[in-house]
């Protein structure tokens, strides 16, 4: 798996997180119907206040996906109009089991994004049909998690 390459900055702020939620137990749910714990979303509630967060819209939405709250995502990914933002609105809509959206968003990320190219044996597309066909394959659990690290790591560093 990928590692976050996040500047020092935003790790210092976001190490409570990962501390409480190891990356490698993450999104372990391909499809979701509720965040992953109370706890955890009162903590990314405060960590996306701090005034550092402001000019990280894409990452915000990342920690909400982090945390299965998939509409606090949702709430950020359809207000931003570049492909990082359809991207997020893609994997969001995935997540909620919303196949036919989410290849929409997709499609709309385009067709060569340079983050494609990072993740070894991937294609958002098939990534969605696998999804739908078996949602509980740890090896596509794998992947989105590899597929989050390297969105995360793109928008950081842009």
């Amino acid at each position: 798996m990928q590692t976050l390459e996040l500047p020092q900055s935003l790790q210092s702020i976001l190490s409570p997180l990962f501390d409480a939620l190891p990356l490698d137990q993450a999104m372990a749910a391909l499809i979701v119907h509720q965040p992953i714990s109370q706890q955890l979303t009162q903590l990314v509630g405060k960590l996306v206040s701090d005034p550092a967060m402001r000019d990280y819209p894409k990452l915000q939405a990342a920690l909400w996906l982090y945390v299965d709250e998939l509409d606090r995502s949702h709430q950020i990914s359809q207000h931003l109009k570049d492909a990082e933002g359809s991207y997020w609105h893609g994997i969001m809509h995935r997540r909620e089991g919303d196949f036919s959206n989410s290849h929409y968003w997709f499609h709309n990320a385009g067709a060569n994004h340079r983050v494609y190219s990072q993740i070894q044996g991937y294609d958002p597309h098939q990534l969605i049909d696998d999804v739908q066909n078996n949602p509980t394959d740890p090896k596509l659990v794998e992947l989105q998690r590899s597929e989050w690290i390297a969105l995360v790591n793109h928008c950081v560093s842009i």
